[in-house]
């Protein structure tokens, strides 16, 4: 189509109709106390019968989670989080040897009193539990810390803005024209164990967590 008009009006046309933007990226943050802990633990087994080594794990397994409902812990909150069974060789001189079987249970246990993780870890190993592979404590109810440091970054987004008009000398809109929340990272706590020892108890502290959320915020400048 032929037109009339020079190239550098049209794109200064095509310019002018692209509204002048505000963005900024607003952070929030709530510190909040956990009160649920997630174990895993269990127990490894080896040796070169299958049938024995699944029936050794097995009742090492049934034991503990008996102890567990001593510790009036419901059976609903423990769960199989990982079982394995995995045939072991040695190599020599580019030989694969085999050496015997190993099988692996592990259970997720969830805590509503994470005063008893230390108890549960110690409690466990009395039972024959060889292997805590984690420890994490977590909220019961994250959403309500998740809005809390959701409004927060929404607030400091807009203080943001504010700044930024304010120095121009422009009016700074009232509602902003586009709002995106930004992914954040998973706040549960992670706890590394240490290698198990059977102690008169296990100091296991949560300690504090930081509930973090951020946003995307455009304002539209007349």
């Amino acid at each position: 189509m032929y037109s009339d008009q020079p190239a550098h009006r049209t794109a200064a046309s095509s310019a002018s109709q692209c509204p002048a933007t505000i963005e900024v990226i607003g952070e929030g943050t709530v510190t909040a106390t956990p009160d649920q802990a997630v174990v895993v633990l269990g127990t490894i087994s080896e040796g070169s019968d299958l049938q024995t080594v699944q029936s050794v794990n097995a009742a090492t397994v049934t034991n503990i989670i008996d102890d567990m409902l001593q510790l009036n812990i419901p059976r609903e909150n423990m769960q199989t989080s990982d079982y394995r069974i995995e045939a072991q060789y040695d190599f020599e001189e580019g030989q694969s040897i085999f050496r015997g079987y190993k099988v692996t249970h592990l259970l997720q246990i969830t805590l509503d009193h994470i005063g008893q993780t230390g108890t549960v870890v110690d409690t466990a190993v009395d039972a024959g539990a060889n292997q805590v592979s984690s420890i994490r404590f977590q909220l019961k109810q994250p959403a309500l810390y998740d809005n809390q440091a959701l409004s927060l970054a929404v607030l400091n987004a807009q203080q943001k803005a504010a700044s930024i008009a304010g120095t121009l000398g422009i009016p700074l809109p009232a509602v902003p024209s586009k709002v995106r929340e930004m992914p954040d990272s998973a706040n549960a706590i992670p706890f590394a164990p240490s290698l198990l020892a059977k102690s008169a108890a296990t100091p296991i502290s949560p300690g504090q967590m930081n509930i973090t959320a951020s946003v995307q915020v455009t304002y539209q400048i007349h």
